[in-house]
């Protein structure tokens, strides 16, 4: 017997929909479903036990790009190991990517063969360890090698982490929990600012020593609670696990309602997904340039991790003291203060961003955040060249004021969107691969940056921000002419996404048997999708 709210989709009319994605039944489904999360306990302790298995993960992210900037404005730091400029200074800000860049090649198989959850406490471990060497860093030597360990963790963590969350999060708020994943990074930010803001004031090497043996704290936090929440759903029919992963939806999806219509229905349109994936699917590095429709997949998640450290973020994160020493500032506790603010205020936007994505497009919020980007590097670089030739302390403010004003440009698209777009885009067979895939091309882009920047400021001044200006004009034309939209979906009806659409029209048959218990008609090789009222009711 079906419960009140167990909602069958009313008769529909034939309809086209985006070629390649099935009917969005199960999806029709879930907006006839009007209890918040909150109102259901077993979905709020499934996401209260999310933010520091999965979201801390980004915590981490965020602790250590701010204390590579924050520990640059501590003078004990800069003492020990002698002032770093240049080249020096650019390797250790780009260690971190490199130890990352070498990972990920492993990162899918740790994924596939013993699911998210090991990941994640494989790469925490091995941060753990990466910051216990940074806090007793004998030289830049052994620091730089502290880096490499903690970048080399990280994706594990993040590309486990981002899946779970996709895959175990009630399709309602799946795109809110994939974009506060990145916005949770800024939590680790604000931390590690504050406690380098309390430190410098240690006449000692422990006012960089203390922050860093800190920046294990996350990683503890996830050895200690990845194995309180349960494993993704997909992953477990993926290892013909299927009571179990039966028992995780019901628990979490349907509040224990064993006879629930929309488990009932998740589970036919996971297993008909899935089913028609692995069999198509070898599950390997070299499927990625196999088909057009995965290449596509790969250019984008290769722009996206370009686009997302080569907008000029990375300026302001790794090197926002040679910054405002251009416009004047050289007090350290300013400067402090100044660094404390700017990531405040992102983590405030970021949020804001995250909770927006149900809203608009996808493609709206990308567009929007690569013009306001510019419009801003335009401004800033303009305000730069006006201080320089100027000296005015007002043009300085309006400095600060771009300088601000970046991160909620940058946070609507690039930090709100990229894990709920790069888990929407790829299919569960590929998601990990595609998910590191976005990281190499990152990792790659953030290790050229953080070297780079340095030196181009060093040798160009202002000028080097008009790079900036060129590059993201270049990212409007590529997002409004390659980025497909994939808002109001649930995983599985993306995933045919770029393929035939025979495939998602499968899948679409598979949910219809389930909900009307019968057999339809063969559908026409047409784009279009019946939904076929059998006038049968519990």
């Amino acid at each position: 017997m079906k419960k009140p709210t167990d909602v069958v989709p009313p008769v529909a009319k034939p309809h086209t929909h985006v070629s390649g994605t099935s009917d969005p039944i199960l999806t029709r489904i879930v907006e006839e479903d009007k209890v918040p999360w909150y109102k259901k306990p077993n979905l709020r302790t499934l996401y209260l036990l999310l933010f520091p298995t999965c979201m801390g993960v980004e915590m981490t992210s965020g602790f250590d790009s701010q204390i590579i900037n924050a520990v640059q404005l501590v003078d004990p730091w800069q003492a020990y190991f002698g002032e770093p400029t240049g080249s020096l200074l650019g390797i250790i800000g780009a260690s971190y990517s490199l130890g990352a860049i070498c990972s990920l090649p492993f990162v899918p198989i740790i994924n596939d063969r013993f699911g998210r959850r090991w990941c994640i406490m494989f790469g925490s471990i091995v941060m753990v360890i990466g910051s216990f060497l940074q806090g007793f860093s004998n030289g830049v030597g052994m620091y730089i090698v502290a880096r490499l360990f903690l970048g080399f963790g990280i994706p594990f963590c993040i590309v486990a982490a981002s899946s779970l969350l996709g895959e175990l999060g009630y399709p309602k708020e799946r795109p809110v929990l994939t974009s506060l994943f990145n916005a949770s990074y800024f939590v680790g930010s604000i931390v590690a600012a504050c406690i380098t803001l309390g430190t410098q004031k240690l006449a000692s090497n422990w006012s960089w020593r203390i922050p860093s043996l800190l920046q294990m704290v996350p990683s503890i936090l996830q050895i200690a609670c990845v194995f309180l929440i349960p494993e993704s759903p997909r992953y477990l029919i993926s290892k013909e696990k299927r009571e179990e992963a039966r028992a995780v939806l019901v628990k979490y999806h349907a509040e224990g309602d064993a006879d629930s219509l929309f488990v009932q229905a998740e589970m036919a349109q996971i297993e008909g997904t899935l089913r028609i994936e692995l069999q198509n699917s070898k599950r390997s590095w070299g499927e990625l340039l196999a088909k057009s429709g995965m290449r596509r997949r790969v250019l984008i998640a290769a722009c996206i991790g370009l686009f997302t450290q080569w907008s000029g973020n990375t300026l302001i994160s790794y090197y926002l003291n040679d910054l405002l020493k251009m416009i004047g500032y050289t007090d350290s506790v300013v400067k402090l203060k100044i660094n404390i603010g700017n990531t405040a205020w992102s983590f405030v936007n970021a949020v804001i961003a995250s909770l927006l994505v149900c809203r608009y497009r996808r493609r709206t919020m990308f567009l929007l955040c690569a013009v306001s980007m510019l419009c801003v590097y335009t401004g800033w670089t303009i305000s730069m060249e006006r201080f320089i030739s100027s000296g005015s302390s007002g043009v300085a403010s309006l400095v600060i004021f771009f300088i601000f004003a970046f991160s909620p440009c940058y946070n609507i698209g690039y930090n709100a969107l990229t894990y709920t777009y790069l888990v929407e885009l790829f299919p569960f067979a590929q998601r990990t691969r595609g998910i590191a895939t976005f990281q190499l091309f990152g990792r790659l882009a953030g290790f050229f940056s953080t070297f780079v920047n340095p030196i181009g400021l060093d040798s160009i001044s202002w000028r080097y921000l008009i790079v900036y200006i060129c590059w993201i004009a270049f990212e409007v034309v590529v997002i409004y002419f390659l980025f497909p939209e994939t808002g109001k979906r649930t995983l599985e009806e993306l995933a045919f996404l770029f393929e035939d659409k025979k495939y998602a029209d499968e899948a679409t048959v598979a949910v219809e048997k389930e909900i009307h218990g019968d057999i339809f008609p063969e559908k026409s090789s047409a784009t279009e999708v019946e939904v076929v009222d059998t006038g049968k009711r519990a």
